[in-house]
């Protein structure tokens, strides 16, 4: 398996805290419930993914955890 990059592991992290923004933002106005159900769904998934990844250095986690659900 190769290695991430200093700089990809800073993109994944980016990556995943746009997830944590977004769940923390709230539902849009104009969003339906469904949608914004769906949207926590998959964002909250994506953060379980990553969360499990196993070439995290210092980044702190706890809020990718916490946006998770989990």
């Amino acid at each position: 398996m190769l290695e991430n990059t200093p700089e990809q592991i800073a993109q994944h992290y980016s990556a995943a805290m746009d997830s944590v923004n977004l769940i923390n933002a709230g539902k849009p106005t104009g969003m339906s419930d469904a949608d914004w159900a769906d949207t926590v769904s998959r964002n909250q998934e994506h953060l379980k993914i990553m969360v499990a990844k196993d070439f995290w250095t210092t980044e702190d986690l706890a809020p990718l955890t916490a946006a998770a659900g989990e």
